[in-house]
């Protein structure tokens, strides 16, 4: 009967172990700067609630995309005063072209319970774009607020961008 224990024992310390060395494996710096790099697919992503609030701007609604944000007025006059601009269609397409093939996805970063999304717009000449994203309880919403956390995630993706980290 121990020998089942001691089994059980001696694989719940390896588990650990290979937890922490993939920990470690995705830990990255910059500049002094800590941060975590997620497989794709991983569970503690914000890449659904950025397809969701992509879709909803490709629907053209900007209050419930809006609603997504820790700053949801400031959101909803940003993206208003963008639709003005460019008008409804064009919005509309933009937003929809932004999380469609061959834009993609190429990276996500987080630091603490702040995230970044990095997206190849392969239709605007390969240009990075970024989401940033903030854990509240069990879900994501769109991070609009000045912190330093956003602030350190804004260096990352400007060495993305300068080609220091290669998506």
């Amino acid at each position: 009967m121990t020998a089942p224990r001691k089994n059980a024992s001696r694989l719940k310390r390896w588990g650990w172990l290979f937890a922490f060395v993939a920990l470690a494996a995705t830990a990255q710096e910059l500049d002094g700067i800590r941060y975590r790099v997620l497989a794709s697919g991983s569970a503690d992503s914000a890449a659904e609630t950025a397809q969701r609030m992509l879709a909803l701007l490709a629907q053209g609604d900007i209050q419930r995309a809006a609603e997504m944000s820790n700053a949801p007025e400031r959101r909803r006059q940003v993206l208003d005063d963008y639709r003005a601009r460019v008008g409804e269609s064009e919005f509309r397409r933009i937003f929809a072209q932004y999380a469609s093939p061959p834009n993609r996805l190429v990276a996500e970063v987080a630091i603490g319970e702040r995230h970044l999304l990095v997206w190849d717009l392969a239709d605007a000449g390969h240009a990075l774009a970024g989401q940033y994203f903030v854990r509240t309880g069990e879900r994501f919403i769109l991070d609009d607020t000045p912190n330093e956390e956003r602030a350190r995630l804004q260096r990352v993706l400007a060495a993305y961008r300068g080609g220091r980290i290669k998506p």
